[in-house]
Formats: C-alpha cells, sequence, structure tokens
C-alpha cells in the first residue's frame, strides 16, 4: 500500500493524503458531504505549491 504521508515526485500532496488516508482526511464529513479540499483541486487544478518536486 502507497504511503499516505509520502507523495512521489509530481503527485500532490494533498490530493495523494485524501486518497490514500481517506477515512482520516474526511473522518469529520457526513456520509454524502463532499471534500472542499477535494472537490476544490478537481474544480481548478492543484496549486504548483503543492505539487512534490514542482511541476
Amino acid at each position: 500500500m502507497a504511503d499516505a504521508n509520502n507523495p512521489p515526485k509530481g503527485e500532490c500532496s494533498q490530493c495523494w493524503y485524501h486518497a490514500y488516508a481517506s477515512k482520516q482526511a474526511h473522518e469529520g464529513l457526513k456520509w454524502n458531504q463532499d471534500c472542499a479540499a477535494c472537490v476544490d483541486h478537481k474544480d481548478n487544478g492543484c496549486p504548483d505549491s503543492m505539487i512534490v518536486g514542482g511541476r
């Protein structure tokens, strides 16, 4: 299994964590509630500052 806290180069650290530690990242959400951070990255892309090793 991938390490949620150690994304590979070129990956967004937030998206990686939310994908591989989903229960912890989304524990405060109700069963049908979207994660605002995930939706933001899906709609607007990942900021360059969150890409491991830059773009």
